[in-house]
């Protein structure tokens, strides 16, 4: 999943109840039921966070695509299955299934509690709707599910518009339908936990057009309160969460200006929570300040980057490609530019994951070479190389290594709208482009098939090689995991080889906790589930 603005901090109308209830009344939803289960005797209190400087890009589950709108939507809706904070799939909605010999058909059965905030429950159909509705090209025109429910059969005919159904979502009764996949593909549970299957209520999407997300009636711990765009968003307790209801009252998150500087917002008291910025790592770490105390830093799974087009000049030729991935000295980029934020990067998979390639050898900044490389190439020399331009992170640090060691210029370019970049990635029509990946879940299929595979829709680098193709083919369905694991590292190292990536550094999340605040948990993927964390003031 794309890093966004919650990664970059670390870490409408105003609608009081009385409205969102005539709003809802309006729209033929029920008002809000009883509590599903007694509130829990520690129950209350507002949680505040700092968001970022502009709106979630979407909270829309079908259209989500990094990581601070995952974690909102996270917490307003639910899917057949989820991830735990120990990154283990559990069921959600569903309260178990079954899996046919042949691994390819999920027979899931949905819990009796299970139901929208309005307290209508949620049957198959609904799961069925929400899934067909992802995979609808009228909805976007690069459309998460292409990535996250393309194992599903039917799922891609569906997308192409080829098919108006996807023929491998069965309703079998109000509770029960059957997902076949196209082979016995042992991550599919965990790429089902992703945002896209979430469940949505047609009846709130179809009444409330496109600002429907606003009054989405979810699933989730919290349902939306109050929402100034840019502004303020405040979630509220979902009274009718088929799990123990949530511990706090409210979720407040602070948006665009008032959510500026979050580490002196912290200190001020006036967040609950904050991302620690690199520059103030150190100062945070020093065992005198009490503030070290409050600090929790996780290694996280995930990786920064510069993707390096090979369909367009000069990164056409695998010789600048190489040249290029010498420039940047990825050692000091992690312990000086980031202040020994970050671990630095030399593969695609980061620590911890599974299949992480300890072997892969450290790569150092070598101009000279590159040199070499540049004038054993097609162009023949730094001079000759035609228009360079980079977006994104870190394009600006590699435009001054070029510049300065060989002379190459590179235009910068940037996006005020985290959003339209997302969109512009989505093209990739970009040479030279900055961003970072961070796991949906504990796979190597996450991020090596997700982001290289020929025509992968997170494939931004139009990199394609029918030899990492075919390995990811066996690793998808290789049953034996050390063998599955070998061959995923066999394709990191071919990705590698070829050169349209440029790794720079895993992260390490460093978020600072108010004493007070129990039960929050940063997991390798960041912060996933806010129901059980609580305030004792």
């Amino acid at each position: 999943m794309r890093r966004s603005f919650l990664w970059l901090l670390r870490v409408v109308q105003l609608m009081c109840c009385t409205l969102l209830l005539a709003a809802c009344a309006s729209s033929g939803l029920a008002p809000a039921p009883t509590p599903a289960q007694p509130l829990p005797a520690d129950a209350g209190g507002t949680l505040i966070m700092a968001l970022g400087p502009r709106d979630p890009t979407t909270l829309d589950p079908a259209l989500v695509g990094d990581v601070t709108s995952a974690f909102v939507v996270r917490q307003i809706f639910s899917g057949l299955v989820r991830l735990n904070n120990r990154l283990e799939v559990e069921p959600d909605l569903a309260e178990g299934w079954e899996l046919s010999p042949d691994g390819r058909t999920y027979r899931f059965t949905l819990r009796p509690e299970a139901r929208f905030a309005d307290g209508t429950p949620i049957t198959a159909e609904d799961v069925r709707y929400s899934l067909e509705r992802a995979a609808d090209s009228a909805l976007a025109p690069f459309l998460p599910a292409r990535a996250y429910l393309g194992d599903i059969v039917g799922v891609r005919e569906k997308i192409a518009g080829q098919a108006s159904t996807i023929s491998g979502v069965e309703v079998l009764d109000e509770r029960t339908l059957a997902i076949t996949i196209d082979g016995p593909k042992r991550y599919f549970l965990s790429k089902l936990a992703h945002p896209t299957s979430y469940v949505v209520d047609r009846r709130a999407v179809e009444a409330g057009g496109e600002r429907w997300t606003e009054q989405p009636n979810g699933s989730g711990p919290f349902m939306i309160e109050r929402w100034l765009h840019d502004e303020l968003l405040v979630l509220a307790r979902n009274p009718a969460f088929y799990r123990a209801p949530a511990k706090l009252d409210r979720v407040r998150f602070l948006i665009g200006a008032s959510a500026n500087n979050p580490l002196v917002l912290y200190e001020q008291g006036e967040l609950d929570i904050s991302g620690v910025p690199s520059y103030a790592l150190a100062r945070v770490q020093d065992t005198s300040n009490p503030l070290s105390r409050e600090l929790r830093s996780v290694p996280q799974l995930s990786v920064t980057y510069l993707g390096l087009n090979p369909t367009l000049p000069p990164f056409d030729d695998p010789l600048v490609r190489e040249a290029f991935s010498l420039l940047i000295d990825r050692e000091r980029l992690a312990t000086v530019s980031l202040s020994g934020a970050a671990q630095p990067a030399y593969g695609i998979l980061p620590p911890g994951m599974p299949g992480y390639d300890p072997a892969i050898a450290p790569v150092a900044a070598d101009v000279e070479r590159a040199r070499a490389l540049i004038a054993a190439s097609r162009y023949g020399s730094p001079e000759q190389l035609p228009p360079i331009v980079a977006y994104g992170g870190w394009a600006h640090t590699l435009r001054e290594v070029a510049e300065e060691a060989l002379g190459i210029r590179i235009e910068v370019r940037d996006y005020e709208d985290y959003g339209d970049y997302l969109r512009a990635l989505d093209e990739a029509q970009f040479q030279i482009f900055g961003s970072g990946w961070v796991a949906d879940y504990p796979d190597p299929e996450n991020f090596l098939d997700l982001l290289f595979r020929t025509g992968s829709g997170e494939n931004h680098f139009g990199y394609g090689n029918p030899e990492v193709d075919a390995l990811l083919d066996a690793a998808a369905v290789e049953a034996d995991e050390t063998r599955r694991h070998e061959l995923y590292r066999q394709a990191e190292r071919r990705i590698l080889a070829d050169a349209p990536v440029v790794p720079l550094y895993h992260d390490v999340d460093h978020t600072l906790v108010k004493p007070y605040v129990e039960g929050l948990e940063v997991t390798p993927l960041g912060i996933l589930d806010l129901a059980l964390v609580g305030l004792a003031r």
